[in-house]
């Protein structure tokens, strides 16, 4: 099974066990909110991280599908296919 594989910014590594990637172990194509369900299961702080109360993505949030954001496209409800990519990339502010 290819599954998704979910690209994180090393900000979100801790919330994910340290590790810079998760493979979704789907076999068919998802909606990226089904992807994001999954990841919620296994990593429940970063899920608090990516999407708020209501499970819209957060606005410091961007998502992204074979590079495409995914708010041009269709929002949580863009289809991901086994061995395509979606990368996750947090602003982080400063002064």
């Amino acid at each position: 099974m290819a599954g998704i594989n979910v690209v994180l910014p090393s900000v979100l590594h801790p919330l994910a066990g340290g590790q810079s990637f998760l493979t979704a172990p789907v076999a068919a194509e998802v909606t990226v909110a089904a992807l994001l369900d999954l990841v919620a299961d296994e990593y429940p702080a970063l899920a608090r991280r990516l999407r708020d109360e209501t499970g819209t993505v957060r606005r410091h949030v961007n998502i992204y599908v074979n590079g495409n954001e995914i708010r041009r496209l269709q929002g949580l409800g863009t289809r991901v296919s086994p061995g395509e990519e979606l990368l996750i990339i947090q602003s982080v502010a400063g002064g």
